[in-house]
């Protein structure tokens, strides 16, 4: 949530911002309410202070031994006023807090304007797309021919985009997690956290997530809880409420997670496979960092994703997110895209972003120096990987003629296998 103060003297900047993020802001209905409630404001003040003269005046008389009954009955009209204009000022303050909740975050000056993901920025590439001598099938056919990914079972359990992974599909995805949780802790140094995955309203604001996208999550009914949408969310409020000690920073946490979402936007987007699920696991990568150091621990986070993708031998690329196609809360975000062979395309497989202080004024987290200055944290975080999606790309790169799946190398340890074998 955006400074109220910083909000009202900078409104031309959030208007830029509108347009570049191609969204509607309407700053005249803000500037009328902050009007109002300002007005009311300065009314109390004025009621106050003619309640406390009033009341002056009303101990001078009662000394004096005069009539205070006049003064008496004025003191408790302007009371009653005062009692009414308060908690109009409160709603005023609440509409102007739910307003603000939904403004999104600035994006940094290196962000390019866009409309949507057709003005993304391709930074890198690495590695090449494998050869097949055959067509190559898609993920969902691989798994069902190795008779490791169930849809109609899982459909049975729970219904549509959900899927049960069976014998060495649920390995791989156990392998995968494991592997990824093994290098960010033991080689890139982030502590590994293990949280709830229900979370409370306080939370979800803090990040960003309500209220704007309560229509994504699944809500527990008679609850103040929700099924976690992504483990940015307890991250994030590890820390919520405090002040951090500014000679610790960066802080980096990982953590793996169920993620549950809705996809009530999705519709008909992705319905075959396990691209877009209701449940999903991944290990995200988060950062408590400051001010000064955060565009570079970005790139450091933005390296430590790839190095997953590198060892397991898959073919990516990294882009730059326009102003038009970046999340809510992210001044700067670059998602990383898996080659997938038998679309013939790149995918989203990582999105890693510089929150800056949007997150960590929502959720209250300063950092404090020794000098005895307070400022709020910049907040990261990435994903590294989203475990499905990687197991995926690993089915469909890694795919044999025979219906067979070779392992890459890195799992080999955790699979205790080279290769899954074709269905008999």
């Amino acid at each position: 949530m955006h400074d109220l103060e910083f909000f009202r003297s900078h409104l031309d900047r959030f208007a830029e911002m509108a347009r570049a993020r191609n969204l509607a802001l309407d700053l005249d209905a803000f500037r009328a309410l902050d009007a109002e409630r300002r007005r009311a404001i300065t009314g109390v003040e004025r009621l106050k202070a003619e309640r406390n003269q009033a009341s002056e005046e009303i101990a001078r008389a009662k000394k004096a031994g005069q009539d205070a009954a006049p003064l008496i009955a004025r003191m408790k009209e302007a009371s009653a006023t005062i009692t009414a204009e308060d908690a109009r000022i409160a709603e005023f303050d609440a509409r102007l807090r739910d307003f603000l909740l939904r403004v999104p975050n600035v994006p940094h000056s290196s962000v390019p304007v866009g409309a949507g993901a057709e003005q993304n920025v391709e930074v890198r590439r690495w590695g090449r797309p494998p050869e097949f001598a055959f067509e190559p099938r898609p993920h969902w056919e691989v798994g069902e021919r190795a008779g490791i990914l169930d849809f109609g079972r899982a459909a049975k359990i729970a219904g549509a985009r959900f899927a049960v992974y069976r014998g060495a599909g649920a390995r791989l995805e156990r392998a995968l997690a494991n592997f990824m949780l093994d290098v960010h802790t033991r080689e890139h140094g982030y502590t590994e956290i293990l949280p709830p995955f229900l979370v409370n309203t306080d939370s979800l604001t803090g990040v960003g997530q309500l209220p704007k996208f309560a229509a994504d999550m699944f809500h527990l009914e008679g609850t103040d809880l929700w099924l976690t949408p992504t483990a940015e969310v307890e991250l994030t409020s590890y820390h919520r409420d405090e002040t951090l000690d500014a000679g610790r920073l960066p802080i980096k946490l990982c953590a793996w997670t169920a993620c549950f979402r809705s996809e009530a936007g999705a519709a008909g987007r992705d319905t075959r496979g396990i691209l877009r699920q209701h449940q999903f696991q991944k290990v995200e990568l988060f950062k408590f960092t400051r001010p000064d150091q955060s565009y570079d621990e970005l790139e450091s986070l933005v390296a430590n994703a790839e190095s997953i993708l590198q060892r397991l031998g898959l073919h990516y690329r990294v882009v730059l997110l326009s102003t038009g196609d970046m999340g809510f809360a992210s001044a700067k975000t670059y998602d990383l895209e898996v080659w997938l062979p038998s679309a013939k395309t790149f995918r989203e497989i990582s999105s890693c972003s510089n929150c800056e202080a949007f997150q960590s004024r929502r959720s209250a987290i300063r950092a404090k120096a020794k000098s005895g200055k307070s400022e709020f944290v910049h907040t990261l975080n990435g994903s590294g990987l989203a475990v499905g999606r990687t197991w995926l790309a690993v089915l469909e790169n890694y795919q044999q003629a025979d219906g067979s799946i070779a392992i890459p190398e890195a799992l080999r340890p955790y699979m205790h296998a080279d290769s899954i074998p074709a269905a008999s």
